[in-house]
Order: C-alpha cells, then structure tokens, then sequence
C-alpha cells in the first residue's frame, strides 16, 4: 500500500509540471491536428493524442509536451496494474479499479468527459475549445487521479476495520471465571454434611463403635447407686 501512495504522489507532481504547461498542451494539439487536417471532430482518446505526435508533430516543443500527457497516461495505467496485486478488494473498489482501466484504455473515448471542482483545467479553455474541441482530453488525468484517490481512501478503512475487528475479538473470547464466593460456601457446607452422613453409614456397616462415644459414661437406670 506505500509503495501505491508513494507511485501516486510521484505521478502528482508530474501531473502539475503538466498542468502548468496546458496552454502549451492545447496549442500542440492545435498545430498537429492542422498538420493532420482534423479540426472538425474533437479529440477524443488517447490513441489519437498518439497518432498526432507519430505523424502530424514537427515541433520539439509540441513533441515534449505530448510526449508528457502520453508517458502520464502510461504511468497511470501502470498503477492500475499495481492496485490489483497490492489488494485483492471487494465489489466497491474493483469498480473503481476497472473504471481506471476504461478510463485509460488507448481508445476509449473521453469527449463527454469534464472534471469539475475543485480542478479548473476546462475553465482555462475558451467555451468553443471547452465544448467541442478538448474539454475531455484535460479532464481525462485528473478524474483518473481522482478516483486513483478514492481507491487508496477506501482500501484504508477496509483494513483498519479488519485490524479493529481483530482486536475486539481477542478481547471477547472468554475466560475461566471463579463461582461467587457464597456459591463456594454452600457448595462446602453440604460436602461437609456429605461426609458426616458418610462416616455414619460406614460404622454401621462395619459395626465398630463409633469413635465419637468413647468418652461417655455407660447407662445406669435412675435410683441409687452405690
């Protein structure tokens, strides 16, 4: 789990380097979907942001910044790989986990995409650019960074839940208890009085005098005695 926070966090800071540099970003697009005579349709995948650069992108400045978005991309989609060995998950964050991975897939296609609050990457477009043209390829690293985000949030709580849960079953499993003392009184009383009966039937059976009549005077009928 470090390792994945501390992957992330890297992949964040490039990602600021990145933003910083978005109207950059924006004119690269600008100039190579000139080359490629596709200013109609919007950009739409990664794929295309690739083809660009590959064949429509004699500019060094234009190569580097595309080159950045992509190898982000890239970094991201190795993460996802990675959130899936550290953690086996549960139904909620597999899904989060696979909308990474659509998200990222080379051709899936992110026009209706728009990161909202507290990221302002599509207010930094002009409407027209925000609208049709590349509104959902800004917004394509943040909401992924984001949901990134929420994954490690919530895998958190899992295991700190597993780890309380633990404990508190530790502490419930019972243990030996001592009877109250009263219970332990009576319980002696009548094995004493047990013993007594015992001894009785005992010198009766074998008809020997009973010890406790030794020191007693024998009878003698009432009347004179010399």
């Amino acid at each position: 789990m470090d390792e994945v926070v501390a992957t992330l966090r890297k992949i964040e800071e490039k990602y600021k380097l990145f933003q910083q540099q978005q109207f950059t970003f924006i004119r690269a697009l600008e100039r190579t979907r000139e080359e490629a005579h596709d200013l109609i349709k919007p950009v739409s995948s990664i794929v295309q942001v690739q083809c660009y650069k590959d064949h429509n992108c004699y500019n060094s400045t234009d190569r580097r910044i595309l080159n950045m978005f992509i190898s982000i991309c890239n970094d991201l989609r190795n993460l996802c790989q990675k959130l899936e060995k550290v953690h086996p998950g549960d139904r909620e964050s597999n899904s989060l986990v696979a909308k990474c991975k659509e998200l990222l897939n080379d051709s899936n296609d992110f026009t209706a995409l728009r990161a909202t609050y507290p990221h302002g990457v599509v207010n930094y477009l002009s409407l027209e650019e925000a609208k049709n043209r590349y509104g959902g390829v800004v917004s394509l690293i943040p909401i992924v960074i984001d949901t990134m985000r929420e994954w490690i949030n919530y895998t958190k709580r899992n295991m700190l839940h597993a780890v309380s849960d633990g404990h508190a079953t530790c502490k419930e499993t019972p243990s030996s208890q001592t009877p109250p003392a009263r219970h332990v009184e009576a319980q002696t009383s009548i094995s004493n009085k047990d013993t007594v009966q015992l001894q009785d039937r005992e010198c009766s059976k074998c008809k020997c005098e009973d010890p406790r009549l030794k020191n007693k005077a024998p009878w003698r009928p009432p009347g004179k005695h010399p």
